[in-house]
């Protein structure tokens, strides 16, 4: 097992690029790719960073000389024939060949487009603009790298002994988060954690630990290339992002309300079981599940993200009785600022009652509060988003007002549109 800490004290760019490969993504953005491809290969987007942390000023400390080499790199990267045989060899949720030749064949020469980079007071503004098909494959390497660089920059100025002590302190808290989690017994947990990550060498260490600690209760990594290495499964179903661009994309309110459906129409006919999992909280999910088609109640499960959990979960569990399902027949995949307390108390209070899985993101992955003065190493709340398409401006209302996103006058028309009603603000840790 590679040694961390004396990993970390001896960096050198010649190994320990952030991001090494184009599989150093979340599984997610291949399946959203391979539907954006089949539907929207003209569409053009732009992708934003949008640090919600806004006390944490990353250019101050995070050198652009560094982020512009580590997003140059990414740009030298294409799929190895390793990869593309993984990809197009591989059983992903039971099913071969999931990416089609096609698909396989623009992937495989695939390249990162150009990036705009500024600072503008105490922020990095990055920004990708271009085709969706391409400028969606920036989202997780652009925060990883983000991440990353600011988690080097506080450790430089540490020990060798120093970054011993805080590895072992940081191992040590995963290690007991693992075993409580073994305590609730047969507890679904997949690990989320790339976009945020201390570190890939971290992440790939909180992989092992999961896939050893607790068995065949570990579903998964979202990573591609953790999940090719470690020989896990991959995991992730899709994301806001196809929603909002939808919308954005609408003519009409007639079209901007069927939006969300038509989203899911498209992804049904291109996946199936498990990966038909509804994300319904983009515009609110209360209205989302009121006008969903009755089609959509047969889908495997639902995705709780934004909405307290526990209140989402109840809401899920009472639509689908009233839609005439059995809710212990379905899936529901809590997934929002997970920590092994959230985890605990969902489990608990829905055990039995329909079936539990856990996306642990950020908490898992880059969890050093308490461990270097003043903060500088907690994880902090930032995203890359879709902010446009063809021209017309995105929108995220959210069932947490915290998250929500657009301009004045169009987050007024959604909310008439989806019935929307001001939302809670709910902090965000991550």
């Amino acid at each position: 097992m590679i040694d961390i800490a004396s990993r970390v004290y001896n960096h050198t760019w010649k190994i320990d690029p952030i991001v090494r490969s184009v599989l150093d993504t979340d599984f997610y953005k291949l399946l959203m790719a391979q539907t954006i491809y089949r539907r929207h290969f003209q569409t053009r987007v732009t992708f934003g960073i949008i640090n919600r942390t806004a006390h944490v000023r990353i250019a101050d400390f995070v050198d652009e000389g560094e982020l512009r080499e580590q997003l140059d790199h990414v740009r030298s990267l294409s799929l190895t024939r390793g990869e593309s045989t993984w990809l197009r060899g591989n059983m992903f949720y039971g099913k071969r060949q999931m990416f089609s030749p096609d698909f396989m064949a623009w992937f495989e020469g695939f390249r990162f487009p150009a990036y705009h980079l500024e600072k503008r007071d105490g922020q990095y503004e990055l920004t990708f603009e271009g085709p969706w098909i391409e400028t969606t494959m920036w989202e997780v390497p652009a925060l990883a790298i983000i991440n990353e660089l600011r988690s080097r920059a506080v450790l430089r100025s540490l020990g060798r002994f120093e970054l011993q002590v805080l590895y072992a302190q940081a191992m040590t808290r995963v290690w007991e988060k693992v075993q409580r989690l073994r305590a609730l017994g047969g507890v679904n947990v997949a690990d989320f954690g790339t976009r945020r990550r201390h570190g890939f060498l971290w992440q790939d260490w909180c992989v092992q630990a999961m896939m050893e600690g607790l068995g065949e209760s570990f579903l998964g990594t979202s990573n591609c290339l953790i999940a090719m290495r470690r020989e896990v499964e991959a995991t992730g179903t899709n994301a806001h992002e196809l929603p909002m661009v939808y919308a954005a994309l609408a003519r009409s309110d007639a079209e901007l309300a069927d939006a969300p459906y038509k989203v899911l129409s498209d992804w049904q006919k291109d996946y199936e079981g498990n990966l038909r999992v509804i994300l319904p909280d983009t515009f609110g999910t209360t209205h989302f599940l009121q006008e969903a088609p009755d089609w959509v109640t047969n889908w495997t499960g639902i995705r709780i993200d934004s909405k307290d959990p526990i209140e989402g979960g109840e809401e899920a569990i009472a639509w689908w009785i009233a839609r005439g399902q059995d809710p212990r027949t379905k899936l529901a995949i809590f997934s929002d600022g997970l920590d092994i307390a959230d985890i605990e108390t969902i489990y608990r209070h829905f055990q039995g009652r329909m079936r539990i899985g856990f996306g642990w993101g950020t908490l898992l992955t880059n969890d050093f509060r308490d461990f270097v003065p003043e903060g500088r190493l907690d994880p902090i709340s930032i995203v890359c988003k879709v902010i446009s398409a063809d021209g017309h401006p995105t929108v995220k209302l959210s069932d947490n007002a915290t998250k929500a996103m657009g301009p004045a006058d169009e987050i007024a028309r959604y909310r008439r549109v989806f019935h929307a009603t001001e939302q809670p603000r709910r902090e965000l840790a991550v």
